[in-house]
């Protein structure tokens, strides 16, 4: 299948909030072996549709399969059996070369660990991604100071992430993951880490940057308040989607 022309546009991804769902997948199953050749079952046949500009969160208790969802939505693996359409491109079946193209160029992660680079300024690494892409070095931190500054971290560019909050190494990190506008962010318990508030501040940059269909967001968490403040809710059970709609609509019974 052709690349939808909506996923790029002058080399960047675009941002069409359009009906056209950004994430389709549908009897999406993963198995994995154990080194004694047990077959573990992990997905069971999942069919989930995003369109752009939604602000959805993932639930599921451990061994949900919510992990491995997210590592297929973010090509990090491949469906056993399925198909997944990423901006209309089927990339199930993509060789790993090419899923890291697609992870580079369409998906930013934000992960609980931040992974920043402790010997480099908050400004070099959100600056990282563009380095790789062969963008020069003026240009990277031009970009990488716009997003900084977009996270509310504009004045601790140069600091180095031990000089840094917990939180303000998480904007440092959801900074990283914007500067290749990409078409999606996923965000993988972003807020394990931190306390309360310091998790509602975090919470509050997804929202904004979701705001008005900006951009789209898939959020996992374990936290009911923090998925709360998702426009959507989707939660898994035994490798089973048992919840997909409204967050104010989703009880504790489902």
């Amino acid at each position: 299948m052709e690349t939808d022309p909506r996923l790029e546009r002058n080399g960047k991804p675009a941002r069409d909030s359009g009906a056209d769902p950004l994430i389709a997948i549908s009897g999406i199953t993963k198995r994995y072996q154990t080194p004694g050749g047990v077959d573990v079952p992990v997905l069971h046949g999942i069919d989930l549709s995003i369109r752009r500009g939604e602000f959805v969160a993932i639930m599921g208790q451990s061994g949900s399969g919510k992990s491995t969802l997210m590592n297929i939505l973010g090509c990090l693996d491949t469906p056993t059996t399925g198909n997944y359409e990423l901006g209309g491109r089927s990339v199930s079946k993509l060789r790993d070369r090419q899923l890291a193209e697609v992870r580079n160029r369409t998906i930013g992660f934000v992960f609980q660990g931040f992974n920043l680079l402790q010997r480099m300024t908050a400004l070099d690494n959100v600056a990282l991604p563009l380095a790789y892409a062969g963008i020069g070095k003026r240009e990277a931190r031009k970009r990488a100071r716009m997003k900084l500054e977009q996270t509310g971290l504009g004045e601790l560019a140069l600091r180095l992430p031990n000089q840094l909050s917990g939180g303000q190494q998480q904007r440092v990190a959801i900074a990283r993951a914007l500067v290749m506008e990409p078409a999606l962010v996923l965000a993988d318990e972003p807020t394990g880490n931190l306390d309360t508030q310091t998790s509602n501040e975090i919470v509050d940059v997804f929202a904004t940057l979701n705001r008005d269909g900006a951009m789209t967001v898939v959020l996992v968490t374990h936290e009911a308040d923090v998925a709360a403040r998702a426009k959507r809710l989707v939660r898994l059970k035994d490798g089973l989607v048992t919840y997909d709609g409204p967050v104010a609509g989703a009880s504790a019974g489902h």
